[in-house]
């Protein structure tokens, strides 16, 4: 049985998320969030609490709550000169930062420096200061699905949504490409994404990223799918964040914003028959 019929609709269903990941790392990202949201297909996203331009991001959610969104749950920080740490004081979660205070770049860093107990407090940190600003999010995710980078990490992850009654993103692709083997990692009754889609770097180096996702589009199955983007303007504010960093930069970004807003490519869901849900349809059909 795939996600969609869990969700109670008939087995040959296409179900869609269009999510944009990131919202609230900068003025640029949270303006073409916002744009896709209002004029494109993108039908969710999520945001990241401990970033400068969180307030302006929630702000925007708290006054269109008809638009889906979530906690975008933030460990590691992969910016060259753009930097950012816990919500909490470094005090209390002295295992999440490098020298400076910053997060870590990578997983592997958060992975083994990193204390379980100090991971659990600054993710339910991140969540109560999102909550008592007045969101009320319909998921939790993950930024880089850095809580898979340890099999406690993500046991912390699932519990925080068994504790906020928030569904959670697991996906056996996700869990895969950060390390988590799924078979053991899984458990009896997690909801599961049957299928994500994430562009990859080789698909942007050749120009070819609008064919990966048009290809999406065009063979997308039966199940409950998630395509996550990170929509945002080619911009110096953007290049100033993502210098030095082409994967998932920029340029990169602005190709995410320009196809989903395209009304061409919106029709394409029409075509092949594909029904845009949301999370909140899930928190409500589960």
């Amino acid at each position: 049985m795939n996600s969609a019929q869990k969700l109670k609709f008939p087995e040959n269903t296409k179900l869609l998320i269009i999510h944009a990941d990131d919202a609230g790392l900068s003025h640029s990202e949270n303006r073409a969030t916002i744009q896709s949201l209002k004029k494109g297909m993108v039908n969710s996203y999520s945001i990241m609490v401990p970033c400068p331009w969180f307030y302006e991001m929630a702000v925007f959610a708290k006054n269109n709550p008809q638009f889906d969104n979530g906690i975008h749950l933030t460990l590691t920080c992969e910016w060259e000169n753009y930097k950012f740490g816990p919500v909490l004081p470094l005090s209390e979660v002295p295992s999440l930062v490098d020298g400076n205070g910053h997060f870590y770049k990578t997983r592997e860093q958060l992975r083994k420096n990193a204390s379980p107990e100090d991971v659990k407090k600054e993710l339910q940190a991140q969540i109560e200061k999102a909550i008592q600003f007045g969101l009320k999010p319909t998921h939790i995710d993950s930024h880089m699905y850095s809580v898979g980078a340890s099999p406690a990490f993500f046991d912390i992850y699932r519990g925080l949504g068994e504790k906020y009654d928030l569904p959670v993103l697991i996906n056996e692709q996700l869990m895969k490409m950060v390390g988590l083997d799924p078979e053991l990692n899984i458990k009896e009754g997690d909801f599961l994404i049957d299928r994500t889609y994430v562009g990859a770097f080789e698909y942007f180096e050749a120009g070819k990223l609008n064919d990966y996702y048009g290809s999406i589009l065009e063979k997308l199955t039966s199940g409950l799918n998630l395509i996550l983007i990170h929509p945002a303007f080619d911009d110096n504010e953007m290049k100033g964040i993502t210098v030095d960093h082409p994967n998932f930069g920029s340029e990169w970004r602005q190709i995410d914003f320009d196809f989903f807003t395209s009304e061409q490519n919106r029709s394409q869901l029409q075509e092949h028959n594909i029904e845009l849900v949301t999370w909140n349809d899930v928190k409500n059909r589960k």
